[in-house]
């Protein structure tokens, strides 16, 4: 009993300290992992960032204000599924991620310079857009209208959030007729779009940035590959709908490293004058 317990000890120890890349599947120490923001060392892979994560990488540190945080989902529909009614999916979204939307809104400084922020982040939800979700970025877009302040969006979702069924919908002209006010005003709307941003997200807001930035590696589509593929009947190329794709067929204007993502965004907002 003695040899197994030292032997799960030892095991578990092992496993304090090392994490596994998704991709490549090579070992990496957790504090090189974390310390290099979840990007591996040795492929390269971008694993995901929840919200606070991303801003934590992007805002200049303590200079981040919430806003609008008790923006919460509604259930106007009364939607119940298979599985269970939506409240309770709501519930335990709130309750796992410690967020109330799929998206947290802000204001703070990149590199100095003042900006209007929304990072959404996939674990709520799969990062969903609800009408909680539209009415955040709206209001950050609306504030951004107000202080004349850069507007950045960072997208990660699986698209629209069908419990809400048409208002989740809606939400992606909302916001787009919000966004679209800062371009009469000269006032720069830069979109971030990293893995995976897909579905209502990537037909609206996520593609309609004065620059549009894709993280190095991540996911960007409308539909589904399958859902492609089965309606043209053909197989598409193994990189479809990476970024780097996108890129090269001309969707997004840049594929950057998150590493360099800051200094990006900062290097852009130089070129405007406020």
């Amino acid at each position: 009993m003695g040899w197994f317990s030292k032997k799960e000890t030892k095991d578990k120890k092992t496993e304090d300290i090392w994490t596994k890349c998704p991709k490549c599947n090579k070992s990496v120490f957790k504090d090189e992992w974390e310390k290099n923001d979840k990007v591996c060392p040795k492929c390269n892979f971008h694993d995901r960032l929840n919200a606070w994560e991303r801003i934590e990488l992007l805002i200049d540190e303590n200079t981040f204000t919430e806003i609008n945080g008790t923006i919460t989902p509604a259930d106007p529909l009364g939607f119940v599924d298979a599985k269970a009614p939506y409240t309770e999916r709501i519930a335990a979204a709130k309750l796992s991620t410690e967020l109330s939307e799929s998206v947290i809104t802000g204001t703070g400084l990149i590199n100095g310079k003042e900006v209007v922020i929304a990072v959404m982040d996939f674990r709520f939800l799969g990062g969903s857009l609800g009408s909680g979700t539209g009415e955040k970025i709206t209001r950050a877009a609306n504030l951004a209208l107000e202080t004349a302040c850069p507007l950045i969006v960072v997208s990660a979702s699986g698209g629209a959030r069908m419990q809400e069924g048409i208002l989740s919908l809606m939400q992606m002209a909302k916001t787009c007729g919000a966004i679209s006010q800062l371009n009469k005003k000269n006032i720069p709307y830069i979109s971030i779009l990293t893995d995976p941003t897909t579905g209502g997200v990537s037909a609206s807001f996520a593609m309609v940035g004065d620059v549009n930035i894709a993280e190095k590696g991540a996911l960007i589509a409308f539909a589904g590959r399958r859902v492609i593929e089965n309606t043209i009947k053909q197989k598409l190329p193994d990189e479809f709908q990476t970024a780097e794709y996108l890129l090269e067929h001309g969707f997004v204007d840049k594929v950057v490293s998150r590493n360099d993502m800051k200094k990006t965004i900062s290097d852009i907002l130089s070129f405007y004058n406020r």
